[in-house]
């Protein structure tokens, strides 16, 4: 029996076979036909790209609504690399003009744009190298035949170096009960897909491939990062024990569907949904929540080769709003950009660092005639129920001054054009800048409400991509920098009586929800498959006692006074 540590990223408990899946590695050797077998070999390499292809879209059909809008954001990522004329043309030439195999020509391939993704002096587009990789993967095993081998997976704990957010979903369909990853974050994209999918994940374990073989018996502890390699039966008993606890557990936030938000000393806390689907709409409100505090829409522009017109967005938006029966709808503006690519060619594709580039409201204001229309479906939508409308990226009071003009502008034309749009529509910022939280004071008489995004705002703020390993154990939320700037603009929010929610993945992390309510959140706006574990910890806390500790949270110097603080919260 062995015991190793890692970072737990998703919570759940997990006993199986371990299946090792080594750094992925293009491994397939040279190999060449003959010319009579050219054409052959291309039909074959055709219907492993179509094959690779029609999975994308099945697997992104069967996601859409389910879950965050991340996963979306991956597959037609991997989507637009199967479609990229570049890497096919080049692929059939290597076929053709050298006579090479066609798995031999998808390593070729894959070598030579890995050479370009590796000279790159960004860090976010040169980890695009993965998603490369991923999708070379794909055709690979449909040109030799292995889709098939991987649905004998039930049972099966995955112990890899890494794990897409686009296959997560797949790897449980296939009756994977947990994973392991030798490297990752526990704020990933795959971290959080994780969380959603109730799928038990633990990051960061990075002895795992030299100590545990295929065949192996593994138990994984989701909550605590504690893997058990071969176990002993006191181990096995403990973990029985613990899923009985974990059932019991969740009987138990099933009791929590018709109860009030509400502290022991009587608080009223709202809880609001991040949704992007109907399916996230009619969770939020069968588990109560009193509205939507952020509805993204950029799954629309993320579908196909071509921009939704105005009709289209409207009919969405109108069926949310109706589907929350007059509960309020916050409705994101388009925030593509960064790590949301599209067909459409509306996103720049060639900056240099796109997380500091035109995304959010500066990609909106750049584009006005697209824009506009996603106002006018917005406007419209009002017509059915109440909206407010959520602007992303903000950094600058001319931004939120240029979105007002406009919607005055069209709201008026669609009054005279017959349209029902409603009288007072809120207007909010999103606080993910930290140039717009530290000037906050500048701007905040033009909004009606805030909201923080703190996944954003913590990379922002302490100069860390999220998604980038090397620096995994830089972000984090619990650094006294972030709690201070969220406390102060939580503070300046308050003095000018101005609603503010958290809309990031903290919101939706219980263990976090003393922390926010002690630097003074009274609105949280989670994914609702996380409603009603943060319900049941506000029901459990003393928001006046945990006001009181907020000076000593604030003086904390490091990370681990600020987790000493969250222990003493959860002793007490």
């Amino acid at each position: 029996m062995t015991r190793l540590q890692g970072l737990a990223a998703s919570r759940g408990s997990a006993l199986g076979r371990a299946r090792v899946r080594r750094p992925h590695v293009q491994d397939t050797g040279e190999k060449r036909i003959a010319a009579a077998a050219v054409e052959q070999e291309l039909q074959r390499l055709h219907r492993a790209t179509d094959a690779a292809r029609a999975e994308m879209r099945e697997l992104r059909t069967r996601l859409q609504g389910a879950l965050p809008a991340e996963v979306g954001e991956f597959l037609d990522l991997h989507a637009m690399l199967l479609d990229d004329p570049e890497l096919l043309t080049a692929l059939d030439e290597l076929v053709r003009s050298k006579r090479y195999s066609a798995g031999y020509a998808l390593r070729i391939q894959r070598d030579r744009l890995a050479q370009v993704f590796e000279g790159m002096e960004d860090a976010y587009l040169k980890s695009r190298l993965d998603d490369l990789d991923h999708v070379i993967g794909r055709i690979q095993s449909f040109l030799h035949k292995r889709p098939a081998s991987a649905k004998g997976m039930a049972g099966e704990i995955l112990v890899c170096e890494n794990v897409a957010p686009s296959e997560l979903a797949q790897l449980q369909s296939q009756g994977v009960v947990g994973i392991i990853s030798s490297a990752g974050s526990v704020l990933s994209h795959s971290a959080i897909l994780a969380r959603s999918l109730h799928m038990p994940l633990v990051v960061g374990a990075s002895a795992i491939l030299n100590k545990v073989s295929d065949g192996d018996v593994l138990i994984l502890d989701g909550s605590s990062g504690e893997i058990v390699v071969d176990p002993a039966p006191a181990d096995l008993r403990q973990y029985r024990a613990r899923q009985r606890e974990l059932a019991r557990e969740q009987r138990q936030l099933g009791r929590l569907r018709g109860k009030p938000t509400r502290t022991l000393d009587g608080a009223e806390i709202t809880l609001l949904a991040n949704a992007e689907s109907q399916e996230d709409v009619a969770q939020a409100h069968a588990l109560g929540a009193r509205g939507l505090g952020l509805y993204r829409t950029e799954f629309l522009f993320l579908q196909g080769n071509r921009l939704p017109d105005e009709e289209e967005q409207f009919r969405v938006y109108r069926d949310t709003v109706l589907g929350m029966s007059g509960l309020p709808v916050t409705i994101r503006t388009l925030d593509l950009g960064a790590d949301k690519a599209d067909r459409t060619g509306l996103v720049v594709g060639s900056e240099e660092n796109p997380a500091l580039g035109l995304r959010g409201v500066r990609l909106s204001l750049a584009h006005p005639k697209v824009s506009d229309t996603q106002l006018r479906a917005i406007l419209r939508a009002s017509g059915y129920g109440p909206v407010r409308i959520l602007i992303p990226m903000v950094s600058m009071r001319e931004e939120i001054l240029t979105v007002r003009r406009r919607l005055s502008r069209l709201a008026a034309i669609l009054r005279n054009d017959g349209h029902e749009v409603a009288e007072n529509i809120p207007i909010g910022a999103m606080i993910e800048v930290p140039a717009a939280a530290i000037a906050l004071e500048c701007f905040i008489d033009q909004v009606d409400f805030l909201s923080i995004g703190t996944n954003d705002l913590v990379q922002y703020l302490l100069a860390a991509d999220r998604n980038n390993d090397a620096v995994a154990e830089l972000y984090s939320p619990l650094h006294p920098a972030v709690l201070r700037l969220l406390w102060q603009v939580m503070d300046t929010a308050q003095r000018h009586a101005t609603p503010v929610a958290v809309c990031g993945e903290i919101a939706g992390d219980s263990s976090m929800t003393p922390l926010l309510l002690a630097l003074g959140l009274t609105e949280f706006s989670l994914h609702p498959a996380t409603l009603l574990e943060v319900r049941r910890a506000i029901r459990e806390v003393d928001l006046a006692a945990l006001r009181a500790q907020a000076p000593q949270l604030l003086a904390a110097r490091d990370r681990r006074g600020i987790e000493r603080w969250i222990a003493g919260t959860a002793r007490d």
